[in-house]
This record gives C-alpha cells, sequence and structure tokens, in this order.
C-alpha cells in the first residue's frame, strides 16, 4: 500500500489509538500534534501548532499525506470561542496541504454532542434528542463547535475534491495521559482513591443514567471504523455513530468496576455527587500514592478528567447510539464494554499509572 496517513491530535486518545492501528496495517503514520507522541513505535512525530498557518506550513513541507485523520480539539471559555478557535484548526490544516493535491480522504471526530448540544447547553431541556441517536437527526439551532468543524471539511472537500467521513463516537474508552476527556482513566483514578482511603465508590451521576440503557466506545473500535471509512468507497461522504455494539445500564457496570478494584459500590441515592467536587481536594493525596506506590504520573489533572465525566454521567436522559448505518455497509467490529474497561485498567495498573 502507499497509504499515508496524517493523524491531527496524535496525543490523545482517539489519536494514539489510531496511529497505532494504522502502523500495525502497515501505513506510514505522522503523529501530529503541539508535543507529539514519541512513544508510539513506529509514528513518525510533527510537531506543529494548528492556530499558525505558517508553522503549519514549515512543518508540513515535506509531507504529502494520502488520508487525514483529524481527533483534535481544543476547549475554550465559551462555544462561541469554542467555533472560532477548532474552525480554524481544522481549516487552517487542510488549507496547508491543498496545493499539494495528494489528500484522497479526510476522517473527522466529533461526537454525540452533535444531537445533545454545545458544552454551553449541554442536554438541556427542549434540545434533547429522541434515542437511540441516529445520524439523519437535524442539527440543533444552536452553536456547535462540531458544526463548524464539519462545514470547514465539506468546503475543503468541494476545493480539493477528496472524499470525507464523519465519525461521532460516545464516551471513548482507552489509555491516553493529558487528555481532556477521558472518562475510564478517571474512573480507574477514583476507584483507587475510594481502595487507599476507604470511601465508598459512589456512583455521581443522574437517577437516568443510573437506570437507563448506554454504550460506549472503545478506541480501538473507533480507529477501525475510521480506517474501514476512509478505505470503503460505500461509506465516503458520510457521517457514522459508532459504539462497541452492546448496551448497558450503570447500574450494572458500576458494580463491575468497583469489583476490580476492590471497593465497596454506592449507587444513585437521590442526589448528583459531581466527581468534580468529590475528587476536588484530592491532588496531594494522588501524589502521596504516586510516591508510595511508585506511579508514573503524579498530577492528577493528567490523568482525571472530573468535568467531563460529569458532563456524560449527570445527563437528564439516557443515551444511546443507533450503529444501523455502518452495519449496513459492512462495518461488523464489536468490543464487549465491560472488557473495554477492565483492558483498559490493566493497561493503566502495567504501565504504573493507577495502584
Amino acid at each position: 500500500m502507499n497509504n499515508i496517513a496524517l493523524v491531527v491530535g496524535a496525543t490523545g486518545i482517539t489519536g494514539s489509538n489510531l496511529a497505532e492501528k494504522l502502523i500495525e496495517k502497515g501505513w506510514t503514520t505522522y503523529g501530529l500534534a503541539r508535543n507529539p507522541n514519541t512513544n508510539v513505535a513506529g509514528l513518525v512525530p510533527v510537531a506543529a501548532d494548528l492556530m499558525d498557518p505558517d508553522d503549519l506550513a514549515a512543518k508540513l513541507r515535506d509531507i504529502a499525506p494520502t488520508h487525514v485523520f483529524f481527533t483534535s480539539w481544543m476547549r475554550n471559555e465559551t462555544e462561541a470561542e469554542n467555533i472560532r478557535v477548532n474552525g480554524a484548526m481544522v481549516r487552517n490544516l487542510l488549507a496547508s496541504l491543498s496545493a499539494k493535491n495528494a489528500v484522497q480522504h479526510v476522517a473527522l471526530v466529533t461526537g454525540l454532542k452533535h444531537y445533545l448540544g454545545p458544552f454551553d447547553a449541554y442536554a438541556k431541556a427542549g434540545t434533547l434528542p429522541e434515542t437511540p441517536v441516529r445520524e439523519e437527526h437535524p442539527r440543533l439551532d444552536l452553536e456547535n463547535f462540531y458544526y463548524a468543524q464539519e462545514d470547514e471539511v465539506y468546503a475543503a472537500a468541494a476545493r480539493d475534491g477528496f472524499t470525507w467521513s464523519i465519525h461521532r463516537p460516545h464516551s471513548v474508552i482507552g489509555k491516553a495521559v493529558g487528555n481532556m476527556m477521558n472518562m475510564g482513566s478517571t474512573l480507574a483514578v477514583y476507584a483507587s482513591i475510594c481502595k487507599e482511603t476507604g470511601r465508598p465508590f459512589q456512583f455521581p451521576g443522574s437517577a437516568a443514567q443510573w437506570n437507563g440503557l448506554s454504550d460506549v466506545t472503545d478506541a480501538l473500535v473507533l480507529a477501525e471504523q475510521m480506517i474501514w471509512a476512509a478505505t470503503t468507497e460505500a461509506a465516503h461522504n458520510e457521517a457514522f455513530n459508532v459504539a462497541n455494539g452492546d448496551v448497558f445500564r450503570w447500574s450494572w457496570l458500576w458494580k463491575q468496576i468497583a469489583g476490580w478494584f476492590e471497593v465497596e459500590p454506592a449507587g444513585f441515592d437521590g442526589t448528583i455527587h459531581p466527581l468534580e467536587t468529590e475528587i476536588a481536594h484530592d491532588g496531594p493525596l494522588w501524589k502521596e500514592m504516586a510516591a508510595k506506590y511508585h506511579l508514573q504520573e503524579a498530577d492528577i489533572n493528567r490523568l482525571a478528567s472530573a468535568w467531563h465525566t460529569d458532563l456524560d454521567l449527570g445527563r437528564p436522559l439516557e443515551v444511546m447510539t443507533d450503529m444501523a448505518k455502518s452495519r449496513k455497509l459492512g462495518f461488523t467490529v464489536y468490543q464487549d464494554t465491560r472488557e473495554s474497561f477492565f483492558n483498559l485498567f490493566q493497561k493503566l495498573r502495567a504501565e504504573q499509572l493507577i495502584p
């Protein structure tokens, strides 16, 4: 194969797992980030600033990817600023590659905020979709940086003639350090703290999430779908939901996670207990635990993103995704969700990121 991949956001959960999968499949793979990941064997790191067109042009001068996988975003104070910054990141990157005439396909990762609304109006009454969410659900009448990113891809595709795919995962479960949306590692850190202190492993979210059906997306399932869509003609110029393929209730999974960590589970008790509050003062404790157990990361904020886990688990409705669209076109990858979490926990422990 002569496939040359540029993974944008190669240090995140999605990007790092995707890069490993592409390399495994024989692709020449470049990983772009401000501080590139040098831990993935075979990945060619590219240090560049997506907000600096001149820097991008210089760093990509000798790189002509056939496939671009855009997995990056930057969090800002308001959705208007999210739109300005994250739209510009996609626009700048694709503009820097335009003259090369090499790009055949661009895959963009967004997520379920496409259906649930942006951070400023996340899962609010009046904007809630029917579930399971389906790709044909119209855009909400709200500002949303996902829409801005999509529009930049569509505009560049019309200009340069490449095909595209949009990928909308639920909560992505996989290993990454320093990631801003990392439910699996956040729950692992919280459970480890509960075990160390004897505190109950208290479910932090809503009654709807505790009792309702849900699903999640293993990072490797997402990687497989992105590669499938990039190389399958029938999947070109389409948007796809992507999840593991099973459903669960947190009332069941919470006990499974508690059992893995050997802590006492405490379910929904009529009150939301935000993790951002529960672990707000545990930074010094985590440093002590890191020293005690010889952990590789002493900064709790590099492993846990409680704010994002609270958004997902605090939703006022059950949320799951319909996968019929990609299934009909031939994408059949499946992953047991309990194993997604357990495999992640085993990896975090093996790499001395949790005790």
